[in-house]
């Protein structure tokens, strides 16, 4: 089983390309809208206080890593649906990559993650949310990283922090000429959505900095290659399939330049 987990604000469907992939080739996926998304109590108030909002953020962090173990007990626990209880993978994007990186320390059933633009650098831009990471797993859980290149929010240098800190068997693929928002369906609409936005407090500064859709890569690129990555990543580590660990260990970049697709391999320096 692989369960989803969505960006700050977002929902279960929004990134329903991938999602339905893993699905199509024989994952049983699982996607919630998140506390802060149907919880009364976590909306945004009018006129609320800077303590207040504070307060809030701080709750909705907090019911992230619940909601994610609250799904999974759910559906071990539904007799109609047939669960492989040590075969269990996450998947997310931004506030939900983090949630995923976030999982591990609390829930053992978790064997294998796979982060997209994940939050929880040790410096955040401004606006962004105030996340961290311990790593405090206690065992390998295969992770996989993937990223945008010119990722406004989430930048390229905070990834390679977590990577550095991530414990294991790990693996981080950068998109190029790729955003924030190229993780998500509808890649262009999304994106020039966001631009089009007009953010409050200090995260005003977001839209501005973002280069117009025509300058990066387009949305078919993007999924093409969140799907094979990501597949592979889950065949190999919950499924054993030495077809995909081949195609992650070998020639990534070319394979997929062959599918149109420009990206890279991070490999970081190693000492002797």
């Amino acid at each position: 089983m692989i369960v989803f987990s969505h960006f700050s604000g977002g929902h279960r469907r929004s990134s329903s390309f991938l999602c339905t992939h893993l699905a199509g080739h024989g994952f049983v996926v699982a996607a919630m809208d998140h506390s802060e998304v149907v919880a009364p109590e976590l909306a945004r108030r009018e006129g609320e206080s800077k303590a207040e909002r504070a307060a809030r953020i701080e709750a909705i962090i907090a019911s992230r890593v619940p909601d994610v173990r609250f799904l999974i007990d759910h559906l071990i626990g539904n007799e109609n649906v047939a669960i492989d209880a040590e075969r269990i993978g996450l998947v997310g994007h931004s506030f939900g990559g983090w949630t995923v990186l976030a999982t591990p320390e609390f829930d053992l059933r978790v064997r294998s993650v796979a982060a997209m633009a994940p939050g929880g650098a040790s410096n955040p831009k401004p606006g962004i949310l105030p996340l961290t990471l311990t790593f405090v797993w206690g065992r390998d859980v295969p992770t996989l990283y993937l990223a945008g290149d010119l990722d406004v929010s989430i930048p390229l240098a905070g990834l390679f922090e977590l990577f550095e800190r991530t414990p294991g068997s790990k693996r981080m693929f950068v998109l190029r000429r790729a955003d924030h928002q190229h993780f998500m369906d509808d890649v262009e609409a999304a994106h020039e959505a966001v631009r089009a936005a007009s953010f409050p407090g200090e995260a005003a500064w977001i839209p501005a900095a973002m280069l117009p859709i025509t300058e990066l890569a387009p949305g078919e690129e993007a999924r093409a290659f969140v799907r094979s990555l990501t597949l592979a990543h889950f065949e190999a580590t919950l499924l054993g399939s030495d077809a995909a660990e081949r195609f992650l260990a070998g020639e990534v970049e070319a394979e997929l330049a062959s599918r149109g697709v420009g990206a890279f391999a991070h490999r970081p320096l190693t000492a002797d």
